[in-house]
Order: structure tokens, then C-alpha cells, then sequence
């Protein structure tokens, strides 16, 4: 009898969704210039990108550092600034949105610099996660649940200093054994 495999794929697969996005998101945006282009002409379509680039830059800047010092306050109060690092991340994300030319990309980018829909996400993701650390057996983090018991058994060694006769008997580690000498 032959062991099971065990399936990591679920549903279509990731590389069959990104394969989907690199070919839609391409064709959605040539359709959105043509369009776009149609009704404003060619040259306020140019500007209305290159504008948007620009003013999503500088408020990715201005949020991203709002973000860094909620990330070091959280640090000083000795905590860990998950959710400012998962808001770091959004950020980055919207900032490549953004800089990349399209309408579509520019407007996923500016809904992800709305705060309110970054708390959301976030919320979404931990709960995700949380559902997997429980169905995997684990406690999920802050959540109360005890840390594992390591068991284990020691024995204190007090120095032999009367037993060695080259004056290493003053030092406090203790005399080596199972046959074994510190000597070269």
C-alpha cells in the first residue's frame, strides 16, 4: 500500500490566479487609457497619471512614517508592531499600485492608503491566521493560551578543589568527567 500524498493545492492554484492577473490587469488597463483617453485627450490622460504617481508618493511618505512611529512607540512600550508592520506592508504595496501607470492599479493603491480599509484587512488576515494556529493544534498568540512545557532534569556539580594537584582546582568550573582531562 502506497503512502498518501498529501495535496498542497487548493482550488486553481496560485500560479493559475497570478497567470489570470498578469494577463486581465494588463488588458484592463489598455482598455481604461483608451477610454479615459477618449473622453480627455491624450495629453490630460498623460498628466492624470503622472499627477496621480506624484500625490500617491507623497502621501505613502507621509503615512508611512505616521506608521514607523506608531511601529517605535509600540516598541518602547515593549511590544511587538505587527499590525504597524502589516500596514508597512500595504503601504509598500500601494506605493508599486501607484507608481505603476494605469487607472486600475492607481485606484487598488489609493484604497489601500485609506487606514479604515488597511484595519480591516488586517483584522481579516490575524483572523485567518488565528483559525489556522487553532486548527493546527496551537494556541494562537495573545490569546492566553500557556506556553509549551519543556520538562527536563538537572544536577548541580559542585568544584572538586582538592582533587587536582596543577593548580586548575582554584578555577570554579567543576572537574571534568567520564575519563576526559582539560589538559593538551
Amino acid at each position: 500500500m502506497q503512502p498518501r500524498q498529501k495535496q498542497t493545492a487548493r482550488g486553481p492554484g496560485i500560479a493559475l490566479i497570478l497567470l489570470a492577473a498578469f494577463i486581465t490587469v494588463p488588458l484592463v488597463e489598455i482598455a481604461l487609457f483608451i477610454q479615459v483617453g477618449g473622453w480627455l485627450g491624450l495629453v490630460p490622460t498623460l498628466v492624470l497619471i503622472v499627477l496621480t504617481a506624484v500625490v500617491g508618493t507623497a502621501m505613502i511618505r507621509h503615512q508611512g512614517f505616521a506608521v514607523l512611529s506608531r511601529a517605535q512607540r509600540q516598541l518602547d512600550q515593549g511590544g511587538v508592531p505587527v499590525q504597524e508592520v502589516f500596514e508597512g506592508v500595504c503601504l509598500v504595496i500601494a506605493g508599486a499600485l501607484l507608481l505603476t501607470p494605469g487607472f486600475l492599479t492607481d485606484a487598488v493603491g489609493a484604497v489601500l492608503l485609506l487606514p479604515p480599509v488597511r484595519a480591516a484587512l488586517y483584522r481579516r488576515v490575524k483572523a485567518h491566521l488565528e483559525a489556522r494556529l487553532v486548527a493546527a493544534g496551537e494556541s494562537p498568540p495573545g490569546s492566553g493560551g500557556r506556553p509549551p512545557v519543556i520538562e527536563g532534569e538537572f544536577e548541580q556539580v559542585e568544584p572538586d578543589r582538592s582533587a587536582r594537584d596543577d593548580g586548575a582546582g582554584d578555577r570554579d568550573s567543576p572537574s571534568p568527567r567520564g575519563g576526559w582531562d582539560r589538559r593538551p
